[in-house]
């Protein structure tokens, strides 16, 4: 099992350059970023270096998505501002080589049907698909809860499936986030066998509070099973709220990497 730091809500009181370290020290094998963009590249790219921690996953700019605005993929006046974007994503990740990059869905624009979102969505993920497969870099989409990001346009694991069919890429994957299944009371190992075979990424936090594993109600040896089943083999992402960790705090690792190992081996 690989298991990386979401630095962008873990070690959060230390500068992000420092982070990678952080992450190290804790136990971690990656860190993933959602907007890196605030750090020049190459200082990144050092910073990853010096702590022997590759870069598994970034976020593609996406405007106003996170002060609440609608974002940038699906929104059909602002194709040429997604495409800058684009642009600026390439240009980072061609420094720093993260394994994945995803692209946010965002928000049903205002006066735009669904369909029309959506067509729009399709046609700039298979764009960013094209881009990223000449770097080997895999793009990914998620699900995101209403609840949290009330108007996004994907919410659950059957609108992640049609939109990936929809945009028909290979180098275009699910990333599936299984507090976010848990925060609709969605269930997980249905989502996963449904998207089987196509999960770039896998992240996750209890709920209800987004906090560290244990720290709440969720199950998630069930969704373990289930991606083990499902011939998972990809990283799994520790996006959780913990802006302080200690070593005690992180004592999950370890039985998350003992069960998986044991569940791969009954999956054989």
């Amino acid at each position: 099992m690989r298991l990386s730091a979401n630095l962008s809500l873990l070690f959060t009181e230390l500068p992000l350059i420092q982070r990678p370290q952080a992450a190290a020290a804790m136990g971690f094998d990656g860190v993933e970023i959602q907007f890196p963009y605030e750090l020049p590249a190459l200082q990144l790219q050092e910073s990853l270096a010096r702590a022997g921690m590759p870069l598994v996953l970034i976020n593609l700019p996406a405007a106003d998505l996170m002060q609440g605005g609608a974002g940038l993929a699906a929104v059909p006046s602002r194709r040429e501002a997604f495409r800058l974007a684009l642009e600026e994503a390439l240009a980072y990740a061609a420094v720093v080589r993260p394994a994945c990059v995803n692209v946010l869905a965002g928000r049903l624009p205002d006066g735009i049907s669904r369909a029309e979102a959506l067509h729009t969505l399709v046609d700039n993920l298979r764009l960013a698909a094209q881009a990223f497969d000449a770097l080997g870099i895999q793009v990914l989409c998620e699900a995101i809860n209403p609840l949290d990001m009330p108007g996004f346009l994907i919410n659950t694991p059957q609108q992640l499936d049609e939109l990936l069919r929809q945009v028909g890429h290979p180098n275009c994957l699910a990333q599936l986030d299984l507090y976010h299944l848990a925060r609709q009371e969605l269930d997980a190992a249905a989502g996963i066998d449904l998207l089987k075979g196509r999960i770039g990424h896998v992240q996750f936090a209890d709920c209800p509070g987004r906090g560290a594993p244990g720290t709440a109600r969720v199950d998630f040896f069930i969704a373990l099973k289930a991606l083990a089943a499902a011939g998972y083999i990809g990283w799994f992402g520790a996006e959780y709220n913990a802006p302080t960790l200690r070593l005690e705090d992180c004592r999950w690792l370890a039985s998350w990497r003992s069960a998986w190992e044991n569940l791969q081996v009954e999956a054989r």
